[in-house]
Parts: C-alpha cells; structure tokens; sequence
C-alpha cells in the first residue's frame, strides 16, 4: 500500500542514463542512448516532490510533480517538457513494495495511447523507470523509455 512516503528514495541528486526509442509506438524501432542529470526537491513533508531533468541530447528538459493524495492513498504524477511548454496528462497509481506503477490516458502522435509509468529496483543508490504506450487500451505495451538512476561519486 502506498504511503506518502514512497518517493523519499528520489531526493537530491542522480545521474540518469536514458535508452529511448526512436519510435514510441513501433515495438522494432532502434534505441538511442544518452546520458542526463536530475534533482528531486521534497514537498509536504515527502507526500509530493518536484524534480527537473535535463536532457541535453534531446536539447530539453523536463519536470514531474508528484503529488500523494491521502484519501485514496494513490500518487498522481504530473510530467512538463520544456520543448513544448506543455502540462501533460498525469498518470495515477501506487507502490506496492519496492515497485510503483501508474497508468493513464494521453495522444502520441495523433493517436489515443494508454500510458504506464513503472518505478522498480529503488534502493538508497539507484532506481529503474519505465514508460510504456498502449494502442489497444492495455492489452499489448510498447516499452519506449528506460531510466536507470545512480547517484552521482561524492567528490
């Protein structure tokens, strides 16, 4: 069950190394990697944080605010990319354990996709994100972006 806690692990500091495909929606298409840095900053005593990322390959950043609602004890996670300057469509859900998963509904491309974001392999030093996009209302996925964070060597 999730807690207001859960994302306590994603404060300060990360190294990120990003592997993407070239086409969100194409299971075959190639992967690009490259490398970004990102700082999460806490909010509410933990129950909501802010980060932003920047991703110089892709000449952007980007920022999420997550946000944990008490009552259903479910966090929604609000995703804004600096290129667009656009808020995009949250994605919803929980942790359960050391893995979180959240879904929800946005376009790509023109096309109505179901989103999933998976948090998996947190630990004080490192922690694995992924996004994956549906065509078919969540009967098939497309893993089109990996994370996989690493804090970054005390100097």
């Amino acid at each position: 069950m999730s807690t207001p806690n859960d994302f306590d692990f994603l404060h300060g500091a990360w190294e990120v190394r990003n592997r993407r495909r070239t086409d969100f929606l194409d299971p075959e298409s190639a992967w690009v990697e490259f490398p970004a840095v990102s700082h999460c900053l806490p909010l509410f005593d933990g129950a909501a944080n802010l980060d932003e990322i920047d991703l110089p390959y892709l000449g952007a950043k980007g920022a999420t605010l997550r946000l944990f609602d008490p009552e259903t004890r479910r966090w929604s996670l609000h995703w804004a990319a600096s290129r667009s300057g656009r808020l995009f469509p949250p994605v919803v859900g929980a942790f359960d354990g050391d893995r979180g998963e959240f879904h929800g509904d946005d376009t790509h491309d023109g096309k109505d996709v179901r989103v999933r974001f998976v948090w998996s392999g947190v630990s004080p030093t490192g922690a694995r994100w992924e996004q994956a996009f549906s065509v078919d209302g969540g009967s098939s996925w497309v893993t089109n972006w990996t994370m996989e964070f690493s804090r970054p060597p005390v100097s």
